[in-house]
C-alpha cells in the first residue's frame, strides 16, 4: 500500500514537471472584426462599409451637423467588440476621419469618415461665368466686366451654408461694395464662419471654357455676362459653314452656360465656340470618340467545362461570364444557352434562380450574367471581378428579354420581409474609373457589393421588372453620368434573374432570358 501511494505521488509529480515545459503554441483564430451594418439617426444618410480597407464612408444630406452625428446603431462581426468608448449615446465628430479599434482575437483599426455636399451658390447683376466658391477657405469671387460700377453691385443669390444657416447681414436682393472685400457671418448649428466675397474685373466678356467630346454627343461650356443674348456654334474640321446650337440644347446657370450638342459622327474633329450678342470667343476643337460594342452580347457562344457553361468560345477570349462555377458547387449550372430567341434564330442567355443542395442543405443561387470572370468560390459565396476595359460613354443600353416571374422563396437574414412578394429581374450597366475591376464578395463576412453612389462610380442605368414578361420585349434604359468630362476605365453589364440574388434572396423557378444587347451614342 505505501509502494502504491510512492508510485502515484512520483507520477503526479512528473506530470506537474512535464506540464511546466509544454508551451501554448496553439494560435488563435484569425477572423476579422467588421462593421456589418452602420445607420445614423440623420435622415438621407447613406453608409457604405468596405470591409477590404476596414472603412465607413458615410455622404451626409447638407442639414446634417458633421461635427455632432449620432450613431443609431451598427452590428459587428459575431462576438467582436468596440475598444474604448462605445459609438452610442454620444455625438461623434466626424468633420475628419476617425479611427476606431475592433476586437476578435486580434485588433483591427477602422476609419469611418464623412462626406457632406453642401449647395453653395453667389450671383450678382452683369455677372461673368459662375462665381469661384471655396469652402475650406470661406472665400467666394465674383468676375464682373469692366462697365460694372463694383461699389453698387446688386446681389441675386446667395447661400454659403446649409439651407438653415443664417447669414448677417441678409445680402440677398440688396446692393454692396465690392470695390474692397466685402465680408458676411454664415451661422449654422450655433458655429459661426466669416466669409469674404471679392469682385474680380475681366476684359473678356465671352469665353468658351472647355468641351467634353463622348462618341455622338459633345458638351460645352462657356462663360458671358447674364442676361445677354448667349449661345455656342459648332462645325465640323473640314468645314467654314458654323451652325448655331438650338436655344433648347443649352442650358443656363446664371453667367455660365454650357449645351449638349448632339446627333455627331464618331470619330471626327469638330469646333464649338460661345457668343454672347455679336461678339464671339475663341474656338476649342474636340475629336469624337468610337462607337465600341461588347464582344458576344447576342449570346451567340458558349462551351460547356464539365458541367459548368460559359459564355464564350472554347479557346476564345472571355469577356462575359456567370455566378455557373459557384453553383455548379452543389448542382448544375443555373445560367445556360437556349435557343429560345425573339426571331427564333440564334442564342441568348436563360438565367434561372435555383435552390441548389439537398434538402435544407444548400443556398439559392440567382442565375446571372456579367462583364468580367468568376475569381473564386468562397465556402458557398462567390469572389466576382466586375467590369472589362472601356473608355468611351455611351448614352443607352437596348436589348430583348423575357421574365418568367415566381414569388420570393428564400432570403437571408435582414430580407425575411420580401419573402411572398414577387421575385424581380435586373439588367444594369455602369461605368467606372477604378484603377481596377470592382471585386464582388458575396460572403457576409467580408461582403462588397456595388454601388451606384461610390466614389468610383462614372455612370449607371437599369431596367427592372417585377411581374412576368411572357414574350420578347425591346428594352432600353438611358445610363446616367455624375460628370461629363470624367473618361471610365472599365464597363461593367449585369443582368440576374433575382434582383437581390447577392443577399440569397430570390424566387425558386425565376427565368430571364436576355439577348441582343446594344449600347446607344447618342440622345
Amino acid at each position: 500500500m505505501i509502494k502504491r501511494v510512492c508510485l502515484i505521488l512520483a507520477l503526479v509529480s512528473l506530470i506537474a514537471g512535464l506540464s511546466s515545459c509544454i508551451k501554448n503554441n496553439i494560435p488563435y483564430p484569425r477572423i476579422q472584426a467588421n462593421f456589418q451594418t452602420f445607420t445614423l439617426d440623420e435622415d438621407g444618410s447613406n453608409v457604405t462599409i468596405d470591409s477590404t480597407a476596414c472603412t465607413v464612408s458615410i455622404v451626409l444630406s447638407e442639414n446634417s451637423d458633421i461635427y455632432a452625428l449620432s450613431v443609431k446603431s451598427y452590428t459587428l462581426t459575431p462576438g467582436a467588440k468596440v475598444v474604448g468608448d462605445s459609438l452610442l449615446g454620444h455625438p461623434i465628430d466626424l468633420s475628419s476621419p476617425m479611427t476606431v479599434t475592433l476586437k476578435l482575437y486580434q485588433e483591427y483599426d477602422w476609419t469611418i469618415s464623412a462626406l457632406q455636399n453642401i449647395e453653395r451658390y453667389f450671383s450678382v447683376a452683369g455677372q461673368v461665368g459662375a462665381a469661384a466658391i471655396d469652402p475650406a477657405a470661406h472665400r467666394v469671387i465674383v468676375t464682373v466686366p469692366e462697365s460694372v460700377n463694383t461699389s453698387e453691385i446688386k446681389v441675386l443669390s446667395c447661400k454659403l451654408g446649409p439651407s438653415e444657416a443664417v447669414t448677417t447681414p441678409a445680402i440677398e436682393g440688396e446692393t454692396i461694395d465690392l470695390s474692397k472685400p466685402f465680408t458676411v457671418d454664415v451661422t449654422a448649428f450655433g458655429r459661426t464662419e466669416k466669409w469674404t466675397i471679392y469682385a474680380e474685373i475681366t476684359k473678356a466678356t465671352v469665353t468658351t471654357v472647355s468641351a467634353d467630346a463622348w462618341t455622338r454627343v459633345a458638351w460645352v461650356y462657356g462663360q458671358a455676362e447674364e442676361g445677354k443674348n448667349n449661345g455656342f456654334q459648332y462645325r465640323r474640321g473640314d468645314s467654314d459653314e458654323w451652325i448655331d446650337v438650338p436655344a433648347d440644347w443649352i442650358t443656363t446657370e446664371g453667367g455660365s452656360y454650357y449645351a449638349r450638342i448632339i446627333h455627331l459622327q464618331p470619330e471626327t474633329e469638330y469646333a464649338a465656340r460661345a457668343y454672347s450678342d455679336n461678339e464671339y470667343a475663341s474656338e476649342v476643337v474636340f475629336t469624337t470618340g468610337a462607337e465600341a460594342q461588347v464582344p458576344n452580347s447576342n449570346f451567340a457562344d458558349w462551351w460547356l467545362n464539365g458541367k459548368v457553361w460559359c459564355p464564350w468560345a472554347e479557346g476564345g477570349e472571355q469577356y462575359w461570364d456567370t455566378g455557373n462555377r459557384g453553383a455548379t458547387t452543389l448542382g448544375p449550372s443555373n445560367t445556360v444557352p437556349t435557343d429560345d430567341t425573339p426571331t427564333g434564330k440564334g442564342k441568348a442567355a436563360m438565367l434561372e434562380t435555383k435552390f441548389v443542395g439537398i434538402g435544407s442543405l444548400g443556398k439559392l443561387a440567382a442565375g446571372n450574367i456579367f462583364v468580367g470572370s468568376y475569381v473564386k468560390t468562397d465556402g458557398t459565396n462567390g469572389i466576382l471581378s466586375f467590369g472589362r476595359p472601356f473608355t468611351q460613354r455611351p448614352t443607352k443600353l437596348k436589348g430583348y428579354l423575357k421574365y418568367n416571374c415566381t414569388t420570393i422563396s428564400n432570403s437571408s437574414a435582414g430580407y425575411e420581409y420580401l419573402k411572398g412578394r414577387p421575385d424581380t429581374c435586373i439588367v444594369w450597366t455602369a461605368l467606372i474609373d477604378s484603377e481596377e475591376p470592382f471585386e464582388i464578395r458575396t460572403n457576409p463576412k467580408n461582403q462588397q457589393l456595388f454601388d451606384p453612389n461610390g466614389d468610383y462610380c462614372v455612370a449607371y442605368g437599369n431596367i427592372q421588372y417585377g411581374h412576368s414578361v411572357n414574350d420578347y420585349i425591346q428594352f432600353e434604359f438611358d445610363i446616367d453620368y455624375k460628370s461629363t468630362s470624367r473618361v471610365p476605365n472599365y464597363i461593367l453589364i449585369v443582368a440576374s434573374a433575382s434582383k437581390y440574388g447577392d443577399y440569397f434572396t430570390g424566387g425558386n423557378g425565376s427565368i430571364l432570358y436576355v439577348t441582343d444587347l446594344e449600347l446607344e451614342y447618342d440622345y
